[in-house]
């Protein structure tokens, strides 16, 4: 296969392209283990290393998994639908349920740390305070099924929330949102940047992830009625465990 500027794509990459093309087409379900590195070398007169790389892709792109000596298998994992708009709408939070609750049923672990901080000169900036003011750090790790798939830091200022139940690692029913509301600063607007990058190695050992791997960076601010920012979400997510959906009436 040919590339676009004429050039003829390295083996292993068509490799990967055929393994790639035979999961999406269901020929391997979740589960089922791929042809080994030997059988792929024979079966495309490759060198073992050359099949070493295509599966290596197909790990990156986290389509398989692989164990020593077991070879490598097609994911079972299902991956998350994030509902960008029904989960932050004020009848979920205000009705006591999680935002999580609005993406997934299957029960998650949250590692939660809450820390005072001063703010990061980006998350500053966002909540409109200088560099030197403190902010409340909720620093959290999701893990579902066995895996990560996402760190999050929400940053609140300080003098907002300071002595509130925001700063108590279990927030109660409706979350950092509902106890917003109770302190007369319900979020009535969100706004969301998403991007994606390479993982710091950080981020990466934090969620079991290969460095080769994107992440996604979602930055939310949510704002009062009167237009203040209070609160920042800042959300790494492993970008083979989500997909992104947005739905919304023209």
């Amino acid at each position: 296969m040919a590339s676009e500027t004429g050039t003829q794509r390295p083996k292993y990459q068509r490799i990967a392209d055929d393994l790639k093309a035979a999961i999406e087409a269901g020929e391997y379900g979740p589960g089922d283990r791929l042809p080994g590195e030997s059988a792929l070398a024979a079966q495309y007169d490759v060198a073992t290393l050359t099949a070493r790389q295509a599966l290596k892709i197909l790990r990156t792109e986290g389509l398989v998994e692989t164990k020593r000596g077991a070879g490598a298998r097609v994911i079972s994992f299902r991956p998350i639908r994030r509902h960008g708009i029904q989960r932050l709408k004020q009848e979920q939070w205000g009705s006591g349920k999680t935002i999580w609750s609005a993406d997934e049923e299957r029960p998650v672990t949250i590692d939660v740390r809450v820390d005072t901080v001063t703010a990061p000169a980006h998350i500053a900036h966002m909540l409109d305070l200088t560099v030197e003011q403190a902010v409340c750090a909720r620093s959290r790790r999701f893990v579902l099924a066995e895996r990560p798939v996402m760190l999050a830091t929400s940053y609140l200022p300080l003098a907002l929330v300071e002595g509130t139940p925001i700063m108590r690692v279990d927030t109660g029913n409706g979350g950092t949102y509902a106890r917003l509301a109770e302190l007369g600063h319900a979020p009535a607007h969100f706004r969301e940047e998403i991007r994606c990058r390479l993982p710091l190695a950080a981020e990466a050992e934090k969620l079991g992830m290969p460095l080769e791997r994107p992440v996604v960076k979602v930055y939310r601010t949510a704002y009062d009625a009167n237009h203040r920012a209070v609160e920042v979400n800042e959300m790494t997510m492993d970008s083979a465990a989500y997909v992104l959906e947005y739905a919304f009436d023209a």
